[in-house]
């Protein structure tokens, strides 16, 4: 079992920055991925961002490429998410998630440990 708390959302201005974290603990997490999605009111969660714990490497979805990145603190089991520039259709609650595997998975059906979100609201 993985236990996953998220935290750093917020209220922020069109063009401002946060930083989520996601605290892991329960497993190790070498082999795993790590992954964040987000669900707006009356939409589907979406794929974020995720990454590799071993090696680091990641993907992203095309609509925060080059704004937000993930990166990993193998000291602390951390996860977290730099969302820079941001718009007023990144407010959604963001969730971290985790899954035993060493495919970088978009899909919310193939990750198995999920946090319990933090709501990021971005103003125009």
């Amino acid at each position: 079992q993985v236990q996953l708390v998220e935290s750093g959302g917020g209220l922020v201005q069109a063009g401002g920055s946060l930083r989520l974290s996601c605290a892991a603990s329960g497993r190790t997490l070498s082999t795993y991925v790590m992954a964040w999605f987000r669900q707006a009111p009356g939409k589907d969660r979406e794929f974020v961002a995720a990454i590799k714990w071993s090696g680091g490497a990641t993907h992203y979805s095309d609509s925060v490429k080059g704004r937000f990145t993930i990166s990993r603190d193998n000291a602390n089991n951390t996860v977290t998410l730099q969302m820079n520039s941001l718009k007023p259709e990144d407010t959604a609650i963001y969730y971290c998630a985790a899954e035993p595997s060493v495919v970088l998975r978009t899909t919310t059906w193939a990750y198995e440990f999920w946090g319990q979100g933090t709501q990021v609201t971005v103003s125009s």
